[in-house]
């Protein structure tokens, strides 16, 4: 069990609430994933104040200087985590994160997190709620997010907080050796649940998908599919 205190008594038992009824039902069973998820008071991250909302599976949005990102659910994101077979010593990039609730989480299971956003003001709230928590493994990055973080690569492991249509391959250049991607792509026509969630593993020089679960996720800007030209 991870040594950390939780910062007061309602919001640690919402945070077990979430964990058994949303992430141990959705198969969800990594302890360390889950530990972390019960150490990590997602209220920070959000605006609102009412934990019922905070905690729950409802979508969440985070908005700063005009510019709003759509947060995972708790259940997908702890799924993508637990199939990214995370280590202690683990480089990690973190995409999308928004004010760095899963930069948070991704701090307590790996040995460093570079978390990337595409705008300033989404880094700097990462890097205060990270200094409030005592995070020192979180580096924060401002960029195109399809673009990655190649100076501060390659990774074990990259992190899309989103649904994705095309646009990976700067990022699969990032992973290192047997390092492994996880987002949820979404195809043509799919929406709601209909997307999947997917690992994609660096071999060698190629790169090898698999499907984990059926999924809902915000879509990201910076990674759209181009639209066809139609006679």
């Amino acid at each position: 069990m991870l040594d950390f205190s939780p910062v007061s008594t309602l919001p640690a038992d919402r945070r077990k609430t979430m964990a058994d009824c949303q992430l141990r039902t959705f198969e969800v069973t990594d302890l360390a994933v889950l530990d972390a998820f019960m150490v990590t008071p997602r209220e920070m991250f959000l605006a609102s104040a009412d934990l019922a909302v905070v905690y729950s599976d409802a979508p969440q949005t985070v908005t700063r200087e005009g510019v709003s990102r759509s947060l995972l659910t708790p259940m997908v994101l702890a799924r993508l985590l637990q199939a990214a077979d995370i280590e202690k010593g683990s480089r990690v990039l973190d995409v999308a994160g928004g004010c760095g609730y899963s930069a948070a989480i991704l701090a307590h299971l790996a040995g460093s997190v570079v978390a990337l956003e595409a705008t300033q003001a989404f880094s700097a709230a990462t890097a205060a709620n990270a200094a409030a928590l005592g995070l020192e493994s979180i580096r924060t990055v401002a960029g195109p997010l399809a673009e990655g973080a190649a100076a501060e690569g390659p990774f074990d492991v990259i992190l899309v907080n989103g649904a994705v249509e095309q646009g990976l391959e700067a990022l699969f250049a990032q992973l290192a050796p047997g390092g492994r991607l996880v987002c949820v792509m979404r195809a043509p026509g799919q929406v709601g649940r209909s997307a999947k969630a997917v690992r994609f593993d660096r071999i060698g020089s190629d790169v090898s998908s698999r499907f984990l679960f059926d999924a809902a996720a915000p879509s990201l800007d910076g990674f759209a599919r181009k639209a066809a030209f139609v006679f």
